[in-house]
């Protein structure tokens, strides 16, 4: 018998992406959903009149929320996928064929990003892998790493070559409220890894990461919406994230 396989969703107020993310799995054995439980609109409810299984669970961070879905998937394997992506019938083909070979403990997929309107092909964002079909056993997700979560896999990885679609940051507001969020993330990572800023840090590290996306990436390649996004990531993951790295110092030394 080939292994079965759980298409593993985090949701919360997703309500009008959840019903095409599950569509576009309903290829897999299973689909289960695991649900924040501040999640206050309809996303539950659609989900599960498409079939899905919904689980509640409060959310505490990335990391932890998926070792759940790990840990409550009826497959073999567990394809994970965000509310605002979608697999292809190619992708899932080949994911289908991919479990079959016994010494891979999990795949890394290649991503499309569709970032406000705009497909993006340099600066990072291509192939952009993730590994996202994981064998359940040997498989789990670091809590040190609340956010971009990193998996903990016993076994070797390959990878695939279709890639998932990713309609990521549809508009400003959306992509100023995920960084928001991911500021605070990862602020408290690099805190808990000791790392202090100095004073030429506010200034030298988001020219670091302008450099490191717009030039040693490519992202110039892009054109004038790669320029704005590389220039967007330097302020959030070079300057803000320094700044709330900053006050957290200030706020313990307090």
């Amino acid at each position: 018998m080939a292994p079965s396989i759980t298409a593993g969703i985090i949701a919360s107020n997703a309500e009008q992406d959840i019903a095409e993310c599950l569509e576009s799995v309903s290829w897999a054995d299973e689909r289960l959903v695991i649900l924040d439980t501040r999640s206050a609109d309809a996303t539950g409810a659609i989900a599960e009149r498409l079939g899905a299984r919904v689980v509640p669970h409060p959310f505490e961070d990335f990391a932890r929320q998926r070792n759940v879905g790990l840990d409550l998937a009826e497959g073999d394997w567990i394809f994970y996928l965000d509310t605002d992506e979608r697999c292809s019938p190619a992708l899932a083909e080949e994911m289908r064929a991919a479990v079959l070979r016994e010494e891979y403990a999990g795949w890394w997929v290649p991503r499309r990003n569709i970032i406000l309107g705009r497909e993006v092909h340099y600066g990072g964002w291509y192939p952009d892998y993730q590994l996202r079909l994981l064998r359940r056993g040997r498989a789990r997700y670091d809590l040190s790493r609340p956010v971009h979560e990193v998996v903990q896999l016993q076994g070797p990885a390959g990878y695939l070559q279709t890639p998932l679609l990713h309609y990521n940051y549809r508009t400003m507001a959306q992509f100023r409220a995920k960084q928001r969020q991911y500021i605070g993330y990862e602020a408290q990572i690099r805190y808990q890894q000791g790392i202090r800023p100095k004073p030429w840090t506010y200034f030298l590290q988001p020219l670091r990461e302008f450099w490191r996306r717009y030039i040693t990436l490519k992202g110039y390649r892009d054109g004038l919406h790669g320029l704005r996004l590389c220039a967007l990531v330097a302020y959030y993951y070079g300057f803000l994230v320094t700044v709330r790295l900053g006050r957290l110092w200030r706020s313990r030394k307090g």
